[in-house]
């Protein structure tokens, strides 16, 4: 029989044992060893059956052990120990208390996902972690953070293979009660609830479960409740499940239901209200509507409303591709807003006027989450570089007239935190050489360039490390995969193979993350046959991991999966060459450690930063990969290798994979394995340890997530919570009444005349093609007609630079130009300005009429500009050769 309801009954622990339910609840012990070893120490074989996760521990432990540790004088200082250390870290004062006090009082981080650990399965994919890792080193650093997602019944997929090697999905039920969490109450004891209003009439609610990661509290919703109808209690059912109002109610509640639980949760803890909200990717954009909302009822108009959340809002883009933003429909967006559904104070014309496509080639039909959170928020971020400009070239329509690069839209290249991704031995290594206090604050504070302490470790420790680790993931992969041919159905006396599989002293490959087309999965299986002798290779074999899964949805996605494991399966290569399934971050930490050589091969340049390489990097393993994302922004010879791209357009997609995959066998044919195999005078692959150790000195200081959350206070949130701070009401109205003046009048503005004057002695020649000598100046004045606006409502700026071929200017500066006098009597303007000519070859330069205010965080932010007729500059020299 089968019980009809499932529930946990926790032990009730002995007083002395108390601690360890607090211990249990933070997450922290999800990245603090010395906790971790306390819960390993109260039942070891429990502690491995539970996964590595306390809740579940003590929910097994039997009460007489319990008993016997409450009376272990020994235990019981370790507890007291771990648990005032814990109380230390989330009560003292950490890097962002000594900054100074114009650090915003909080910030609110919203995002679809949280990979925190494998006991809180709320994550997919990388987009999960990196916001895990964002909550973490928040917290390391006393960030005031509040983060907020939604808790997922049946969280991501478990991932197995059929026989056949095809993907199959799995969605167990996850109960809260077994989950490190607390349910947020009110203070007469009942649950804290939120509710959306529905269409109909009808309502969709949701209680609130806390997390706390450290000192970051991480709010999550959960529409399981009674009071919703069966639809709507399956809102928060799956991780990107469901049709188009199913992601949808997702998203509302993601947003809008995300900033009522923030608020519930401040008015019962006393946590300071945010000043900064950042929206990590468009699924929450809603949370601005929200707020929108609640200045509405506070007073303020639309317009106002807007400019007010606007100044303190941030969006991080995650996407280098407009597939991979979430569109709806605008009537199924209409239906859920307006008087019978949600913020029926609010014209639905407006709320849609901002997810519209109003650029060339958008559908205006759809409502882009993206667009939302890009018109919603005064400062927007790419995660890497290179994704940075892809972003800016993506998104440059909703900023007519200008280049991509003035788009405002900058980068913060993503980090990982390192406590939770390196192995232990890799952090005793470091520490035995600096001191453990300073070894944590290397991996966590960050802040130095280089670790070059890194340079008194022998090589002989560096190559032990390295064969530790491997040959511990050598004992996890056997044990893996036979639990998953197992699985597949095979029998016990089919599997004594798997003893055999991969070989400790074997250059050992990884390559584990999701399976979308344009992460290549099989792209090392292009070649079989070629890929087969480097896997058995008399001298130098190499041995290759793989892990990863496919969308639900994703057959083409599923099928490389199946392709790849077809392969692995031959029994000529099966023991050099396996697939894991169901990958997560349990699986990762070990793939991370354990490889020599981490392989990345997007198509470029689609891959927005990649963390998967970073991870690999803080151990010591060298990246073999694409110059994308992280790797097209740090990659150096001196720690790994880059694979050339044949991004050009000449070539079809089958044509370019030919051509990358023969660069990659290349690679690891001629330079990888024989680097990995050649041996010194003192048996060492000597100028391998080189690469690990200039690896770990200079990549590793780069890709902390603690580095990536200093970037985010001082660039985005600090700049944000002054912005909050200055846009009161009256100025929120001002602004927006501004905005509304500059928008009438904008076509009335014009650049007239362009005249430059040169020194004889400095230009020869005609103007129009003057020769001028570097360092020299040009004295630009420039008429303007700005109709009913005046100076103080523009800036007229000189943009210099060089120029190509077709007289475009690359590489340009601009300098402002100062009004002269009073306008004439035709009701123009003059300014004047110099030029100083500041480089040799190609020159040019132009004019240009922007809109000026204090309060705007760019002038570009209108989408606004003014540039001279063609006539205008004819005879004023506006390009110098």
């Amino acid at each position: 029989m089968k019980a009809i309801r499932r529930f946990t009954v926790r032990p009730v622990l002995p007083e002395p044992l108390r601690p360890l339910g607090e211990l249990a609840r933070n997450l922290r012990w999800s990245w603090h060893a010395e906790t971790r070893d306390l819960f390993q120490s109260v039942d070891p074989g429990r502690w491995a059956s539970s996964g590595g996760d306390p809740v579940r521990l003590l929910g097994s432990v039997p009460s007489a052990r319990l008993a016997e540790l409450a009376g272990d004088r020994r235990f019981l200082r370790r507890l007291t120990a771990v648990a005032d250390d814990l109380r230390d870290y989330v009560t003292g004062d950490r890097w962002y208390q000594t900054q100074p006090e114009d650090r915003p009082a909080a910030i609110a981080y919203f995002s679809p996902e949280f990979g925190i650990t494998a006991a809180l399965p709320q994550y997919s994919g990388g987009l999960g972690i990196l916001a895990g890792d964002h909550l973490k080193a928040a917290s390391d650093l006393g960030v005031p953070l509040i983060g907020v997602g939604l808790l997922y019944r049946h969280g991501y997929f478990r991932q197995t293979l059929s026989r056949e090697g095809w993907q199959e999905e799995h969605y167990p039920v996850l109960d809260p009660n077994e989950l490190p969490l607390t349910q947020l109450r009110e203070a007469d004891g009942s649950p804290a609830r939120v509710s959306l209003a529905l269409p109909g009439g009808t309502a969709l609610h949701a209680r609130i479960w806390l997390a706390d990661v450290g000192r970051v509290p991480l709010l999550l919703l959960d529409s399981d409740v009674e009071e919703n109808d069966l639809g709507e209690r399956g809102v928060t059912d799956r991780l990107y499940g469901g049709g188009s109002e199913h992601r949808l109610l997702q998203e509302m509640l993601l947003g809008m239901g995300g900033v009522r639980a923030v608020r519930t949760y401040c008015r019962l803890t006393g946590h300071p209200e945010p000043e900064v909200f950042h929206t990590n990717e468009g699924h929450a954009g809603f949370l601005g509507l929200e707020r929108i909302a609640e200045l509405a009822d506070a007073g303020l108009d639309f317009d106002a409303a807007l400019e007010a959340v606007r100044a303190g809002t941030v969006f991080t883009t995650h996407t280098p591709v407009p597939a991979g933003i979430d569109r709806f429909e605008q009537r199924l967006v209409a239906r859920h807003f307006g008087p019978d559904a949600e913020l029926p104070r609010i014209d639905v014309e407006r709320i849609l006027q901002l997810g519209r496509e109003t650029y060339p080639g958008g559908q205006p039909d759809l409502f882009n989450m993206a667009v939302m959170g890009l018109r919603l928020a005064q400062r927007a971020n790419g995660v890497s570089l290179l994704h940075g400009r892809v972003s800016r070239e993506m998104f440059r329509g909703l900023w007519p007239g200008f280049d991509a690069d003035e788009v405002p839209i900058t980068s913060v290249t993503n980090g990982v935190h390192a406590p939770t991704w390196v192995a232990p031995e890799v952090f005793r290594l470091g520490a035995r050489r600096i001191g453990a206090q300073r070894a944590e604050d290397a991996l966590t504070v960050g802040g130095s360039d280089r670790w070059d302490s890194v340079a008194d470790i022998p090589d002989e420790e560096i190559w032990a490390l390295r064969g530790e680790l491997r040959a511990r993931l050598v004992e996890e992969v056997r044990r893996r995969l036979w639990a998953s041919w197992r699985q597949r159905g095979a029998g016990t006396a089919e599997l004594g193979w798997i003893d055999g599989v991969l070989d400790p002293d074997v250059l050992t490959i990884g390559f584990a993350r999701r399976v979308p087309s344009y992460k290549r999965l099989t792209l090392m299986l292009r070649d079989p046959d070629r890929l087969t002798r480097l896997l058995l290779h008399p001298e130098r074999p190499v041995q290759i991991v793989v892990a990863g899964k496919a969308h639900p949805a994703d057959d083409g996605g599923k099928r490389l999966i199946q392709d790849l494991v077809r392969f692995a399966d031959d029994p000529r290569v099966r023991h050099r060459i396996v697939f894991l399934p169901d990958y997560g971050m349990a699986m990762a930490q070990k793939l991370y450690q354990g490889c020599d050589v981490w392989l990345n091969n997007p198509l470029r340049p689609l891959e927005a930063c990649g963390t998967s390489g970073m991870k690999a990097a803080l151990n010591g393993c060298l990246n073999l990969s694409v110059l994308d994302g992280w790797w097209d922004e740090w990659y150096r010879p001196d720690f790994g290798w880059a694979i050339p791209t044949a991004d050009g357009a000449c070539y079809d997609p089958d044509r370019r994979d030919d051509i990358e995959a023969a660069a990659l066998y290349d690679l690891l044919e001629q330079r990888v394995a024989p680097r990995f195999y050649e041996r010194g005078r003192g048996g060492l692959p000597d100028r391998w340890i080189e690469m690990v150790r200039r690896t770990l000195a200079q990549l590793g200081p780069k890709v902390l997530a603690g580095r990536m959350v200093r970037e985010y206070v001082d660039r985005l949130y600090t700049p944000a919570a002054h912005a909050h701070r200055a846009m009161d009401p009256q100025a929120a109205r001002d602004l927006a009444a501004w905005k509304a003046k500059v928008r009438a009048a904008w076509h009335q503005v014009s650049v007239d005349h362009v005249e430059a004057s040169v020194p004889p002695a400095e230009c020869t020649g005609a103007a129009r093609a003057a020769v001028a000598e570097l360092g020299s100046t040009l004295a630009l004045r420039v008429r303007v007609s700005l109709g009913p606006l005046g100076p103080d409502d523009v800036e007229v700026q000189a943009v210099a630079g060089r120029v190509d071929e077709e007289d475009a200017l690359t590489d340009a500066t601009a300098v402002a130009l100062k009004p002269v006098g009073e306008a004439g009597p035709d009701g123009r303007w003059v300014y004047e300005g110099p030029l100083r000519l500041d480089r040799t070859g190609p020159y040019g330069y132009t004019v240009r009429v922007l809109p000026a205010h204090r309060l705007l965080a760019s002038p570009v932010e209108l989408g606004l500009v003014t540039v001279p007729a063609r006539d205008a500059g004819e005879a004023a020299g506006v390009v110098l050769r």
